[in-house]
């Protein structure tokens, strides 16, 4: 019996969209605003504010439920502007996104890799970033298929999975 990889995990979405739309979903601020973030800005190396990612720019990200304390504030790693979008994420994991056609459907294959080793689940990046990616994976999905949104948006609702 082999053992398990705990230092990485690939998510599969299939959904209907286009390419160009589902890596703009990913790579603006209002793209990843629209499913994922309250509030996505992405910076160049002389620090001025961009719409659209490109390789190398910084972004700072804050979500909806989380105090301003809780943020990402990393770097963007890849952005070819057409199907493959890379950028560092917590404990120094690198997030991989890929978009292909698989019959009429678009597929966004997220990896994340480098986990670092954690015995502890409520810390454990391979276990929250997982389920987390798999609620924001199923917004995207839900909003750009059906038109809505699953996230709670309610500052003074706390401690829900919808946050």
């Amino acid at each position: 019996m082999s053992k398990y990889d705990w230092s990485k995990f690939v998510l599969r979405l299939p959904v209907k969209m286009e390419i160009p739309a589902a890596y703009e979903a990913w790579s603006t601020s209002q793209g990843l605003q629209k499913w994922f973030l309250r509030k996505a800005d992405f910076f160049s190396l002389d620090g001025k504010l961009k719409t659209l990612a490109a390789k190398g720019d910084g972004y700072h990200w804050l979500w909806h439920g989380y105090p301003d304390s809780a943020f990402e504030k990393r770097k963007v790693l890849d952005a070819n502007g057409k199907d493959f979008y890379q950028f560092e994420f917590s404990g120094g994991c690198i997030v991989s996104i890929r978009l292909k056609k698989e019959q009429d459907l678009t597929i966004i294959e997220l990896t994340q890799e480098n986990i670092p080793p954690d015995e502890n689940p409520r810390t454990n990046l391979y276990i929250q970033c997982q389920l987390g990616w798999t609620f924001y994976l199923s917004n995207l999905k839900s909003i750009y298929e059906q038109g809505i949104d699953l996230r709670n948006k309610d500052e003074n609702l706390k401690d829900v999975i919808t946050a």
